[in-house]
Order: C-alpha cells, then sequence, then structure tokens
C-alpha cells in the first residue's frame, strides 16, 4: 500500500471500533521516521487497546505488519508504528496532556 492507502485504511479501521477525534497530520518535513501521524481517543482502557488490536490485525491480514507496538500493557496510550504511518491511540487525559497535535501540527 502507498501512504495515502494506509492512512485511509488505517482511518477506516479505527472508525470500524467508534474511535473519538480523529486527527490526521503530515509529518514528512518534521519527522524523519514517518510521513503520517493519526492521533485518536478511546473512551477506556479497553476501548484504547481494542481500537489498536483491531488496526494491528487487520493490517497482518492486509500484509502491513506493524513494525513495532507500544502500550499495550497499560491501554493509556498505545503506539502502533506501521513504518509511513504512525498510529497514536489515547485515553482524553493522556492526549490532553501530551498535546501530540500542537507537538507535530
Amino acid at each position: 500500500m502507498d501512504n495515502e492507502q494506509l492512512t485511509k485504511f488505517v482511518i477506516d479501521k479505527i472508525e470500524d471500533l467508534k474511535a473519538r477525534d480523529i486527527i490526521q497530520m503530515d509529518v514528512t518535513d518534521k519527522s524523519t521516521i514517518t510521513d503520517c501521524m493519526i492521533v485518536c481517543s478511546g473512551n477506556s482502557k479497553r476501548h484504547v487497546v481494542s481500537i489498536a488490536e483491531n488496526v494491528i490485525t487487520e493490517a497482518k491480514h492486509a500484509g502491513e505488519p506493524p513494525l513495532g507496538v507500544e502500550g499495550q500493557d497499560t491501554g493509556e496510550w498505545v503506539l502502533v508504528d506501521l513504518g509511513n504511518v504512525v498510529l497514536h491511540v489515547m485515553q482524553d487525559d493522556t492526549r490532553d496532556f501530551y498535546q501530540l497535535e500542537k507537538l507535530w501540527g
């Protein structure tokens, strides 16, 4: 998948599990690690982990397995690294604290 397809794929999969406040940021000029960051919110630890697990499972089925996953044990903030797209699934308090949109936007 190219970057645009992968981004649409991830957004589709997080919408399937009712992720909230989805923001997509193009960081090609700000990062050498990735081209796109997607940030979204879940309602609880369980919801955050479920959203991330859905993306992980569906990405594997699509032949795009994640390069890495962090935070599944706590469920406050789960990062799914798909190479050119990095997904951050966060609880509201964690998202408000770190303000990734301001940092990278």
